[in-house]
């Protein structure tokens, strides 16, 4: 079995280069019945959740309002996570693994950073195309919508 190798930085020796998947969230911020959308500045190009890259030690949440205040403006609260998804093609650049989570937000919605533009879409009449593998994640959340949710009364 060949490996692919690096040499340490301290000693020279021979590593192994392991080559794992990047951990990524999205945010589906709920607005008065909408839901927020980003246009992407750079490739894959098209429609998305706002969302990104997990930097070394921030937690899935912190990269989550960091990520939304990044690319939206938005202050987001009430994090709920949705889901995960894993599938090893969901992203043609490289193995993603994503952390989804819904969230309110407050604010004046802006595009910013890698967002050409923004905008508020019914998950009803959703824009062409979606990057990675929105469509199946804002499914899934459409289907959510409609479970019935627990009655917290009932003790």
């Amino acid at each position: 079995m060949s490996f692919d190798t690096l040499a340490c930085p301290s000693c020279g020796a021979a590593v192994i280069r392991y080559r794992n998947p990047f951990p990524t969230v999205d945010i589906i911020i709920e607005r008065a019945g909408r839901i927020v959308l980003i246009k992407r500045k750079n490739p894959p190009h098209g429609w998305a959740l706002p969302g990104g890259f997990v930097d070394y030690g921030e937690s899935l949440e912190q990269a989550a309002i960091r990520e939304a205040r990044e690319e939206t403006s938005l202050e987001i609260r009430n994090l709920r996570l949705l889901g995960c998804y894993s599938d090893p093609a969901r992203d043609s650049r490289f193995h993603t693994i994503s952390t989804v989570f819904i969230a309110e937000a407050s604010g004046i919605p802006q595009a910013a950073d890698d967002a050409a533009e923004l905008a508020l879409f019914s998950p009803a009449n959703l824009p062409a195309p979606l990057c990675f593998d929105h469509a199946r994640i804002l499914d899934d959340y459409v289907h959510s919508l409609r479970r019935p949710q627990p009655d917290s009364s009932r003790e």
